[in-house]
Parts: structure tokens; C-alpha cells; sequence
């Protein structure tokens, strides 16, 4: 039967979802964009930044859901997890070339300093919005749901990004990116809502229902990477390679895509054009959970690779606005959606009572492998990319097409996976109870 969940439960996962998907996207698809335009970072840089920070966030997700896990708590880490996280966006503030000429004068260029501190400051960000979303507020979610209704949870979950883009955007309008000023003021504001936020979950996050792990925590921490756990977890870990492929070919466009869309096809106003497919590829996203809990798997994980895999060919072979907006309202809609199938089913086939413990191998397969190899083939095929000289005599990389080509072809290979690893037909469930949440 059909597990209902509540209402309080609808308004945990979704402002820990969004406000946590906000701070994870100004990292993701902005930190670049500060570094770019800031200090005169490199594509190596940038790559240098996505994979030293994709290492920190399965690193901390191991330790720390294991340890949620061992405690059987998982509101304490969520909440305080947030407060940190926050406190370590507004420290970025700090972060100026006026502020880093006065730290390090005898400094040899303080750019290439402001660059390193970028990254080492987004390490530990990560450190502690890993500790709050990534381990504790996605075991949190998978001990609330169960196979009935992960899809529709899940559904929500995943739209979050998009939504949290929609919000950045708009935000970002206020903002001229190119003085420093603007950045002061976009680190303050994330950083406060982040940690208002976890003080907030205090009041309204009800604790699941844990045993305490009477294991050793290290036993616990290792417990998802040992060949014994493999073994009896086959289709899990199966899907999760089938994850991994999935989020490489993300992860190769995905930290230029701002940077293609306003330094390669020049569009000013890429929030305008965007903004119509964030929102439409979002409501996608939140019926797609819907078609999972429906069909299952194969159906809707075969979709969403189809959408993806279209959205990048209209995105290499055109730039003219209005294909660029279709072709990014398809890649949207299938990286969504693919994410809200993948995470659903991915939660279906988690151990019960061993949530946190499996973290690790999620964010293994979503984060480190994905984050370390897919900025390197977007480095490489952006190796002898165009280039343009700024207004300090510096030249920047102009990112371009090619990065979708090359998710493309990574695309193709997770749709052999996907044939490879096709399992049986299974009858989904039609009967509601109610769950208090």
C-alpha cells in the first residue's frame, strides 16, 4: 500500500531541499564565475576546484553519515550542519583582491593567490554543507519515505535544483558580476538565509526513528565499499555504476555552462531565456517522480536519457536563442528527471536501517568519480579553446560547443548500461495509507 506522507514533512524536505540546492548552486555553476572574473582563472583551475571540492564532499558524506548512523541522529546534523555551512559562505567574503593585497604583500600576484584561496575556502564549505545535505539530510530523507512514495519525494527533491537556479538567476540580476562589491553582497545574503535556515530546522524537522549502530565506526564507515556489501547488494551497486556515467556526462558541461551561454554566444540576458525553461523543465521534474512511483524504472530512467541526450545535439549544432532555449529546456528536463529516477530507485534498493552508512557510496558515485573525471574531459576538450584578452592584459578561455559533444557521447554510453543492466517489470503499488511525518 501507498505510504501518504504530511504536510510537515512536505515543508522540511522542501526548504532544506531549495536552500540547500541555492548554496550548492551559487558553488556549482558561480564560485567558477567569481574565480573567472575575479582572479583570471583557468579551465585548470576551475577543474581543479570542481574535483578538490567533489573529494571533500565524499570524504566528509563517508564519515559523517556513517557517524548519523552510529549516533541514530540525524536532525543534529542537518541543523548545525546548516548554521556552519552558512558561516562558511559569509567568510567568502573576505575574499578580495584589496583584503589579499593587505594579507599577502609580498605576494607575486594576487590573483593567482585569490585563486587558491577560492579553492581551499570551498573545501571547506563543502566540508560542511556535505555534513548537512549530502549525509545527514539525505539519510534524513530516505528513512522518511519508503518504495511507495520515494518517487514522489524524490520528485521534489530532484526539481530543487532547477528551482534554486530560477532563484540564483533572478537574484543575480541585482548584481553587476563583474565588481566585487556585488559579490560581497551575494555571499552575505546566501550565507545568512543558509544559516537562518538551520536554525529554523531546530523547530520543524522531526527525527526519524533510529536504532543507534551498535558496529564499530569504522566497521560502519567502510561498511558500503566492502566486497562482502557488493555481494549481497548487487542491483544497487549496479545502478550506482550506471549513476556514476550519468553524472560524468553532467559534469563535463555543467561548470562552464554560465560562462558558455554569456562569454561564447554573448547572451546578456541569459536569465530571461532561461528562466522560462528552469521553471517548465521544474514542473517536468515534479510529475516525473510521479511516473517513476507509476512505471518504475526502466520507463522512466530511459526517458530522461532521451531528453538528455537531445537536448545536447540542439546545444552543439545551433546557437542562435531560440534552439538554445529548447535545447537547454530538454537537457534540463532530462537531467532532472534522470536525477529524481536515479535517486528514487537508488533509495528503493538502500539497505532499511543503514541509510546513513550508504551515503558514502552516493555520493561516491554523484560527486567524486563524476566531479573528478567530468571537469577533466571538459578541460581537455576545452584544451585549445579560443581565448580573449581582459582589460588587465590577462587572456580568459572562451568555453564552447564541444563540451556538449562530448556529454553527448557519455550520454550513449549510460543508455548501454541502462540495455546492458535492464531488470524485469515489476508491479507498482495503487493503495494509499497514511504516514505521520
Amino acid at each position: 500500500m501507498k505510504t501518504k506522507l504530511k504536510g510537515k514533512f512536505f515543508a522540511s524536505l522542501v526548504l532544506f531541499s531549495l536552500i540547500g540546492q541555492v548554496a550548492w548552486v551559487v558553488e556549482n555553476m558561480y564560485l567558477n564565475v567569481f574565480m573567472y572574473k575575479m582572479f583570471n582563472a583557468s579551465a585548470g583551475d576551475i577543474s581543479l576546484m570542481v574535483g578538490a571540492s567533489a573529494v571533500a564532499a565524499t570524504i566528509t558524506t563517508v564519515f559523517i553519515g556513517a557517524l548519523s548512523d552510529k549516533i541514530g541522529k540525524r536532525k543534529l546534523f542537518i541543523c548545525g550542519g546548516y548554521i556552519l555551512w552558512g558561516i562558511s559562505i559569509l567568510c567568502f567574503m573576505l575574499v578580495r583582491t584589496d583584503i589579499i593585497d593587505a594579507v599577502f604583500p609580498m605576494a607575486v600576484s594576487s590573483a593567482s593567490v585569490g585563486v587558491a584561496l577560492v579553492i581551499i575556502l570551498d573545501c571547506v564549505m563543502t566540508f560542511f554543507g556535505s555534513s548537512a545535505n549530502d549525509a545527514a539530510f539525505n539519510a534524513w530523507l530516505t528513512d522518511s519515505t519508503d518504495s511507495t512514495n520515494r518517487g514522489s519525494a524524490e520528485g521534489i527533491n530532484s526539481m530543487m535544483p532547477l528551482v534554486a537556479i530560477l532563484v540564483v538567476f533572478g537574484g543575480f540580476m541585482a548584481f553587476d558580476l563583474d565588481k566585487s562589491s556585488s559579490w560581497t553582497y551575494i555571499f552575505l545574503i546566501i550565507g545568512a538565509v543558509v544559516l537562518v535556515i538551520g536554525v529554523l530546522g531546530l523547530f520543524i524537522i522531526n527525527e526519524p526513528k533510529l536504532e543507534k549502530n551498535t558496529d564499530g565506526y569504522f566497521k560502519t564507515v567502510f561498511y558500503g565499499f566492502k566486497p562482502s556489501t557488493i555481494r549481497k547488494n548487487k542491483s544497487l551497486y549496479l545502478h550506482l555504476a550506471i549513476f556514476i556515467a550519468f553524472n560524468i556526462s553532467i559534469q563535463i558541461f555543467m561548470p562552464y555552462l554560465i560562462l558558455y551561454y554569456e562569454v561564447s554566444l554573448k547572451m546578456t540576458n541569459y536569465v530571461f531565456v532561461m528562466a522560462p525553461a528552469i521553471i517548465l523543465a521544474s514542473v517536468v521534474t515534479f510529475f516525473w517522480g510521479k511516473a517513476y512511483d507509476k512505471k518504475g524504472f526502466n520507463f522512466s530512467s530511459w526517458i530522461s536519457i532521451g531528453w538528455l541526450a537531445l537536448g545536447y545535439i540542439i546545444l552543439f549544432i545551433s546557437k542562435s536563442t531560440p534552439l538554445v532555449f529548447v535545447g537547454s529546456l530538454l537537457m534540463m528536463c532530462g537531467y532532472l528527471s534522470g536525477m529524481a529516477v536515479f535517486g528514487a530507485k537508488i533509495r528503493d534498493l538502500t539497505p532499511i536501517g543503514q541509510s546513513g552508512m550508504f551515503q558514502g557510496v552516493r555520493i561516491f558515485s554523484q560527486v567524486l568519480v563524476p566531479g573528478v573525471i567530468g571537469p577533466f574531459i571538459g578541460k581537455t576538450v576545452l584544451s585549445n579553446a579560443e581565448t580573449i584578452l581582459n582589460n588587465d592584459g590577462t587572456r580568459s578561455f572562451v568555453p564552447n560547443e564541444s563540451i556538449f559533444l562530448a556529454a553527448l557521447i557519455v550520454a550513449v554510453v549510460v543508455s548501454f548500461m541502462l540495455l546492458l543492466f535492464m531488470e524485469p517489470k515489476t508491479k507498482r503499488v495503487e493503495k494509499v495509507i497514511d504516514k505521520e511525518n
